[in-house]
């Protein structure tokens, strides 16, 4: 990594003065945080924002960092916004939509100029509709603004020692049900429940994909086979199905970033 992109994030960092981070506690918004607690003469605050499809190992991480490094941080409590409800293919772009709106409101009450956001180079070939929101509402991507790359992010998070830098991503647990599904109550916990006793059984990094009473295991391939031969295969459809599912699946093609997303251009 050229050391002109963490100069460039700096100087982004400093025009801006004073801002809220929309914090996640996933690696981008960390190290995004991370590096605008430790600049001079800034004044900044993390916000992340609680709602049921956020994962709550997502919240408690996000407390501690704070905490352990002196960090400003606030907690907003938002419930389910019932216009992405159905899951509708536009939902990022809804959901971005309202809760950065909630986060200006914030920023403005408390005096802060800016809300800032972890948005990174690699996001912008996704399908990622939520980014037309931040545009929309002026939100600033300084890392995206860097030039920073996922990977530019993992290598000086690691570099200044810092504990996420090779966190696996934790999406919105909405991204692991199908467009337009009712998002019925419990499904999410479940969902969560499910990830969770993957994380702590080696597994981290899994996804798990619901299509009605199926779950939809995506791993990475090299994960197969000890899922397949091990005693672990049993272990994990009992738990899954005491969790709630009736059938469990590996996914043959193995985890891919946004296979729920269809063939779908212009959102």
């Amino acid at each position: 990594m050229s050391d002109n992109l963490l100069d460039n994030l700096d100087t982004i960092l400093k025009d801006l003065k004073s801002f809220v981070v929309a914090y996640s506690g996933g690696v981008d918004s960390s190290f995004l945080l991370y590096r605008a607690h430790c600049l001079k003469g800034i004044n900044v605050i993390g916000v992340t924002i609680r709602t049921p499809y956020i994962p709550s190992v997502e919240i408690d991480e996000a407390v501690e960092f704070t905490k352990i490094h002196g960090i400003n941080h606030s907690i907003l409590d938002f419930s389910f916004p019932e216009i992405i409800r159905n899951n509708p293919v536009e939902r990022c772009y809804l959901c971005k939509k309202n809760l950065f709106t909630k986060l200006l409101a914030f920023a403005d009450e408390k005096g802060f100029s800016h809300v800032i956001d972890g948005t990174n180079s690699d996001d912008t070939s996704d399908f990622r509709p939520g980014l037309k929101a931040l545009q929309e509402l002026k939100i600033r991507s300084p890392l995206l603004e860097a030039g920073f790359t996922k990977k530019d992010i993992r290598e000086t998070s690691f570099k200044y020692g810092l504990p996420f830098w090779d966190k696996p991503a934790m999406a919105c647990l909405l991204t692991r049900i199908p467009y337009n599904t009712e998002v019925k109550t419990g499904i999410l916990e479940m969902v969560e429940k499910a990830e969770y006793f993957l994380y702590k059984k080696g597994y981290p990094g899994s996804r798990v994909r619901v299509h009605d009473d199926l779950a939809r295991i995506e791993c990475t391939p090299l994960y197969f086979d000890k899922i397949i031969h091990t005693p672990d295969k049993e272990l994990i459809i009992d738990n899954l199905k005491k969790i709630g599912f009736r059938y469990v699946s590996l996914d043959l093609e193995g985890y891919r970033s946004g296979s729920s997303n269809p063939e779908i251009k212009n959102i």
